[in-house]
């Protein structure tokens, strides 16, 4: 039997994206590598580092090393701070939404994102969201880290990324999970969905500021993504499993790969099956 051409979509969610590794190491622990991925916002830096060749071993070291600890995340973060009084103090909101996504990506991903498409083992199409235009943008070729950069600039928190003369904003506005960015030359799709809905911290009574520009976003994407999955449903559908982690809950890494673990086995079940019976569709997994 020859082997599947697979698609992989990889969905928006901040640190609830780290829960795709799981699903890439079940695809490894089967041998399969993708034929074509897609990716929004974090999708899009998890994608592209595969599409370059990273296992999902690797995936995994990458996210530990830069968020395993309080300590190698705050020594990061050093090197986005501003260099002038003036950057922090910048009329737009005291500097709310003024980190670079590009220097972002380059300090915590460094060289695991190829400088062009061109570089990738594997097709990958990065989506983001031309903010005037009011219109969903893929990208598979040219400059790959000002693409990802683009797909992962979070209005209130990065800066927009300027390509070709178009303000681009987060790809998850417009597509959180991006099944229609893949080709349509494959066997079956996985699509994974790490957007969740917003979660209550058990130290407030409201949501801060950024928790619900953030959790608004959230309940936006989830109505974004219903219609997108009637338009095209993948044969496997992954969702994280719930608990109280936010979209920007990084330095919880070890956590939210320990609550995401048991998806490995079970994206590896029904993989398998998937593949005897590729007929059957709309296998959801997770929540």
């Amino acid at each position: 039997m020859s082997t599947p051409r697979i698609g992989l979509v990889l969905g928006a969610g901040g640190a609830r994206g780290i829960a795709h590794v799981p699903v890439l190491e079940a695809l490894d622990d089967l041998g399969l590598k993708p034929a074509a991925i897609a990716g929004a916002s974090i999708g899009a830096i998890v994608g592209a580092g595969v599409a370059a060749g990273l296992s999902a071993s690797d995936v995994r070291e990458r996210f530990l090393a830069a968020f395993g600890t309080r300590t190698s995340a705050l020594a990061k973060l050093w090197q986005l701070r501003p260099r002038r009084i003036s950057d922090l103090m910048a009329a737009d909101n005291y500097g709310l939404g003024k980190l670079d996504p590009l220097k972002v990506l380059s300090v915590f991903a460094g060289d695991a994102i190829p400088a062009r498409f061109s570089d990738l083992a594997i097709p990958f199409t990065a989506v983001a969201t031309d903010f005037y235009g009011g219109a969903e943008v893929r990208f598979s070729e040219g400059d790959l880290p000002t693409a990802v950069a683009a797909s992962i600039a979070l209005p209130g928190l990065f800066r927009p990324v300027v390509i070709d003369g178009r303000v681009m904003v987060d790809g998850g506005v417009m597509n959180p999970v991006p099944i229609d960015a893949l080709p349509d030359d494959l066997d079956f799709i996985i699509a994974v969905d790490v957007v969740s809905f917003p979660e209550p911290r058990d130290d407030r009574a409201l949501p801060s500021g950024l928790d619900t520009v953030v959790g608004s976003a959230q309940l936006m994407m989830q109505q974004i993504m219903a219609e997108k999955l009637r338009q095209r449903p993948p044969d496997i559908l992954v969702r994280s499993p719930g608990g109280p982690y936010h979209a920007l809950d990084f330095l919880k890494s070890r956590q939210i790969l320990e609550a995401a673990a048991p998806m490995r086995e079970e994206v590896k079940r029904r993989l398998a099956r998937q593949i005897e019976a590729p007929q059957a569709r709309q296998v959801l997994i997770g929540r």
